[in-house]
């Protein structure tokens, strides 16, 4: 069999292989292209810091607030940050230490508020004039540069005479004052004598 032979055998065949390239292109051209995933959309941390802390300074150059946490994780998408096991410490030179730690928190964009959920409990230091003093509540908003937190969830308060029940507050750490916001039940005990 000759190769002129052999190509009229085929010859057939061309036109059909033809008609089934086209055919192949053209659903090529209606399929619609595979959806791509988009980045933008999903949640995912671009820093993660494990075992941290930041610390602020005074003008003077003394250590006024750190911040602290067991894991920090910044998303892109929204620009938020969490915090796993933060703990927040403010300090002065005129006032008992302020340490609070909760069980997760976020950061805002800016960086300037700290939102603090889930077994949230504030530790102010004793002083001269001043006992030791805890507060527990489930969600603390702190504004460390003013020295404000407040919430509007249930608390309680407890020093060495008294327990205090309500609901929410507002602590201004410059004023030194801690408003209670409402339904406040106080349990007193006497110093003996």
């Amino acid at each position: 069999m000759t190769l002129v032979s052999r190509a009229r055998y085929w010859l057939p065949l061309l036109p059909l292989l033809g008609l089934l390239g086209v055919t192949y292109w053209l659903n090529l051209q209606v399929k619609p292209e595979a959806a791509k995933p988009d980045s933008g959309k999903r949640h995912d941390p671009d820093a993660i810091m494990e075992n941290f802390s930041a610390v602020k300074f005074n003008v003077q150059g003394a250590t006024r607030f750190i911040m602290a946490a067991k894991k920090m994780q910044h998303y892109p998408d929204d620009d938020s940050t969490t915090l796993e096991v933060p703990r927040l410490t403010t300090l002065s030179a005129d006032r008992p230490a302020i340490h609070v730690i909760a069980k997760r928190g976020t950061v805002s964009k800016r960086g300037d508020e700290v939102f603090l959920y889930d077994d949230v409990e504030v530790l102010r230091e004793a002083s001269a004039d001043r006992e030791e003093l805890t507060l527990q509540t489930e969600f603390l908003h702190v504004v460390p540069d003013r020295d404000w937190a407040d919430t509007g969830r249930p608390v309680t308060i407890v020093d060495a005479h008294n327990t205090i029940h309500a609901i929410g507050l507002e602590m201004d750490n410059n004023a030194r004052t801690l408003k209670l916001l409402s339904q406040v039940r106080s349990e007193h005990v006497p110093t003996p004598k």
